[in-house]
């Protein structure tokens, strides 16, 4: 691409009882204050055992384990099982918190997140179909293979989908009509290989590849070129027969500067592989040509190494959850990377996800100007923010903000979404949210005008207003 920045394109842990009673005793509980005072069987019937566990203030809660019977392993208890239960008691604990209360995992230890992101993380592999000149009289067709990575979203009884970026399956020079890869195959982590040619050639004359064993076939679901985000889902089945421990990913609430920030992908076709960086900024735009036409994307920039091969692998925070899909480096300066920021991933794929294929969104037929832009420190959530004020500078005739009432001039203070209010601090706020609306959905907005704080009026979304967007 230009200017620089390039395309990235081409345990469980198993926990016993007695790792509950070394670890636990003594440890302070991150967010009360309480000590584990013991931990006690109180129940068995052979199979099936009950544990309590007693808290300094008299609290209890307990949990089952199964034990192995007739030579059978009993069912593991995960640490993301133990997780589940540990909220019972501690609602708001964050999966770091509970790591240092339960397990006296030090707070500067990412270990046990970055394999708990494991389980979500895979590589992918791409076909097209490309033709070369060989000479001015002679061309040809060929197999091209791309790689890049990916993420597992949803898990269900018929199929997995998984995260990607566009490009990672989109290609200009592909003959295939839609320019979609003809072929998507991914690798899980842990059952990883790579394509190899067979030595033989299909009815056009291109080589056929084999991906082994460990090779999930996939097909394209949908996706958005505009927020360079795809979808692609495999057989449950398929997904399962090659690791029945495979999860979908977390979303993080939030992500600010400073944060951890750590990649996982397929660098250089060298394999899933971790690294490990801060977010650096945590709103930019950049510029990317996927298509031969140049875009401005949001983004959030990482000093985290990414490389070739790295599009389309998760962002990931302290505590293992998404904060957004890597797909894009400074090729001068690794300390310059980029990802696409958690709630343009969300709310596209759940865009994708409603309608198929492509996204579809609406268009308000304002425009905006932006001031008095600064940083805020929040002294309750530990970290701070840049806020702007949002104006109104234009109202399209016939427009959906014309029929809502809006003025020039107007201050943009939220966006009403089926009386739901998403604070507008940042004019990329506004396009954020088109993503998740959708038809007979209500929407509105909260305004200042003429210093006076006011509610719009409301308009229902009819299925003629949502356009598909590239």
């Amino acid at each position: 691409m230009k200017n620089r920045k390039s395309l990235l394109f081409s345990l469980i842990v198993i926990l016993v009882v007695a790792l509950f009673c070394f670890c636990g005793c003594n440890s302070n509980n991150a967010n009360s204050g309480l000590t584990i005072v013991s931990i006690e069987k109180t129940q068995t019937d052979g199979l099936k055992d009950i544990y309590r566990i007693i808290y300094s203030d008299g609290s209890e809660y307990s949990f089952e384990i199964t034990n192995g019977k007739d030579g059978d392993d009993g069912e593991d208890l995960n640490i993301d099982d133990i997780y589940e239960k540990y909220l019972g008691s501690n609602p708001n604990a964050t999966y770091e918190e509970f790591l240092k209360d339960v397990l006296e995992i030090n707070s500067t230890s990412n270990t046990l997140s970055i394999n708990k992101a494991l389980q979500f993380s895979a590589k992918i592999y791409t076909e097209f179909t490309q033709t070369y000149r060989l000479n001015p009289m002679y061309t040809t067709k060929e197999t091209a293979v791309y790689l890049g990575s990916a993420v597992v979203y949803k898990v269900d009884s018929d199929y997995t989908y998984f995260i990607t970026n566009y490009h990672v399956v989109y290609n200009s020079s592909a003959t295939e009509e839609n320019k979609i890869a003809k072929k998507i195959v991914c690798y899980l982590y842990g059952s990883e290989d790579a394509p190899n040619s067979t030595g033989t050639q299909d009815e056009n004359g291109c080589t056929i590849y084999n991906y082994g064993e460990y090779g999930i076939s996939c097909e394209y679901v949908g996706g958005s070129i505009t927020a360079d985000i795809a979808i692609v889902k495999a057989k449950t089945s398929d997904v399962k027969a090659i690791n029945e421990n495979v999860k979908a990913i977390t979303f993080a609430e939030d992500y600010c500067v400073g944060d951890t920030a750590i990649a996982i992908g397929n660098p250089e076709g060298e394999g899933i592989s971790v690294t490990e960086g801060i977010v650096s900024v945590d709103n930019e735009y950049i510029y990317l040509a996927i298509d031969g036409t140049s875009r401005a994307y949001r983004s959030i920039r990482i000093d985290t190494s990414i490389y070739s091969g790295s599009s389309g692998g998760g962002l990931f925070d302290i505590d293992g959850n998404l904060i957004g899909i890597t797909n894009a480096g400074d090729g001068q300066d690794q300390n310059v990377n980029y990802a696409i920021p958690l709630e343009i991933v969300k709310g596209a794929v759940e865009n994708i996800m409603h309608y198929g294929n492509n996204a579809k969104t609406i268009t308000l037929g304002i425009e905006v100007v932006s001031s008095n832009s600064k940083y805020v420190f929040n002294a309750e959530k530990g970290y701070g923010e840049i806020i702007e004020t949002i104006t109104i500078s234009k109202v399209n005739a016939n427009s959906i903000c014309e029929k809502l009432g809006l003025k020039t001039d107007d201050v943009l203070l939220s966006f009403i979404v089926n009386d739901v209010e998403y604070s507008i601090n940042r004019s990329f706020n506004i396009s954020d949210i088109l993503f998740i609306i959708r038809n007979g959905d209500k929407i509105g907005f909260r305004i200042s005008r003429s210093g006076q704080s006011t509610l719009s009026s409301t308009y229902t979304i009819v299925e003629n207003d949502l356009t598909q967007v590239a």
